[in-house]
């Protein structure tokens, strides 16, 4: 029986009302669909996912969580949402995941750009923005990295012009994750070229259709295209876009980057948990639980979750107590990220010559359909790689836990 902290009755009650809003709002066929929390890698299971989001099912689902607030629900009343603070959130999204079936999200829109919204807009931008990205009319992609600026953010070269009531955007942007499925860019810019480092920025919100901006995917070694980079030739938006304020960009950036960042420690582990056990059954039916170096590697990642499950619920007792989350999530992404990248190589010593032939195999409503190119655990091996660089490095994670958790001195650069 899972170990559970105890809330405070007000949590709880909303633990029983929430499980139960579900439990009588469901779809019946919805949870067969798809593993609506399988690990969303690339290829195979994003097919088996947009298979499953055009299911009546879900349309049907998606419009119960909208009639009840539950799209964009930790957004405040007034803009839509429903106020769940971030332990409610982290309640709703476990209630979710046992009952199987999904969060409907509005993903950069919700998460991201609807935060800097909230906070930097002016009413009538949050009039017109906010309702587009909870009923899903604006997807959104995020324009920040750039080939020569990724982590430099406030040296970005991409530029802005103001004409008349307009600005025009020029400039390269790069590593745009879903930048095929978006229809809007949130976009940071240079518009006043005079002005210091990260005085001369603005944050534009800018439509893709037709709109000077060439999208080229970036092919990944899964074979996945999941990054995208634009080339921007004269992309125009209002100045009704820009969100802050021109030359403010660097403020409303820094929102949406704190939003990126937090969030999602207390359920990370519920999707390895599901992976865990999907590749145990592997193993059973490759004769592999019979080996001692095996068993003892897979007990070894049943561990591992569960210190991810452990340090989650860690997360949640400080939120439940009005405590601010620390370097809890570069602790949480360092524990995943290199969590993943091991277990992908166990998936490979698990399958054997198998997995060298492109085997993809089944398990329940988790299949890798291959599609001709890679089956479910040759994705796991190679995109797991990539969990150890984006949203921060390995490194970059290692550092913030040394200077911010423990106390040590900042790195010395060597001259």
């Amino acid at each position: 029986m899972p170990v559970q902290v105890d809330l405070g009755p007000e949590v709880e009650a909303f633990r029983e009302e929430i499980g139960g809003w579900i439990a009588a709002n469901r779809p019946s066929e919805l949870a067969d669909l798809v593993d609506w929390y399988a690990p969303l890698m690339a290829g195979s299971n994003r097919r088996a996912l947009a298979a499953a989001e055009a299911h009546p099912a879900y349309r049907t689902w998606e419009e119960r969580l909208a009639q009840a607030r539950l799209i964009c629900p930790q957004w405040p009343e007034e803009v839509g949402g429903r106020g769940l603070n971030a332990l409610e959130m982290a309640v709703f999204q476990e209630a979710l995941y046992r009952a199987g079936v999904p969060r409907v999200t509005r993903g950069m829109g919700e998460s991201l750009v609807g935060p800097s919204i909230i906070v930097h807009a002016t009413p009538e931008q949050k009039a017109y923005f906010l309702p587009r990205i909870i009923d899903g009319t604006d997807r959104y992609c995020q324009g920040f990295s750039e080939p020569d600026h990724g982590s430099d953010l406030a040296g970005v070269d991409t530029r802005g012009v103001v004409d008349g009531d307009e600005v025009t955007i020029t400039g390269q942007k790069v590593w745009t994750s879903g930048a095929m499925r978006a229809n809007m860019m949130f976009v940071l810019c240079r518009t006043d070229p005079g002005a210091a480092k990260h005085r001369g920025l603005s944050y534009v919100l800018v439509p893709m259709a037709d709109n000077h901006i060439e999208v080229r995917p970036i092919r990944q070694m899964g074979g996945a295209s999941e990054f995208c980079e634009e080339f921007i030739t004269g992309a125009r938006a209002p100045l009704f876009n820009v969100i802050g304020g021109l030359g403010n960009g660097w403020r409303v950036a820094m929102t949406t980057l704190g939003n990126e960042r937090g969030g999602r420690a207390a359920v990370a582990h519920l999707s390895y948990e599901r992976e865990l056990w999907d590749l145990v059954e592997v193993a059973r039916k490759h004769g592999r639980t019979r080996d001692p170096l095996i068993r003892q590697r897979l007990a070894w990642a049943y561990q591992q979750v569960e210190l991810m499950r452990y340090s989650g619920l860690r997360l949640l007792a400080n939120l439940a107590n009005q405590r601010e989350p620390g370097p809890e999530a570069s602790i949480s992404k360092l524990q995943w990220s290199e969590y993943h990248r091991l277990f992908g190589e166990l998936a490979v010593d698990i399958l054997g010559a198998s997995m060298l032939a492109g085997e993809s195999v089944s398990v329940g409503n988790t299949a890798g359909e291959g599609g001709g190119a890679l089956g479910r655990w040759h994705e796991v091996l190679l995109l797991s790689r990539a969990g150890t660089i984006y949203s921060g490095t390995s490194e970059i994670q290692r550092n913030v836990i040394a200077e911010r958790a423990l106390g040590l001195p900042k790195d010395q650069q060597l001259g």
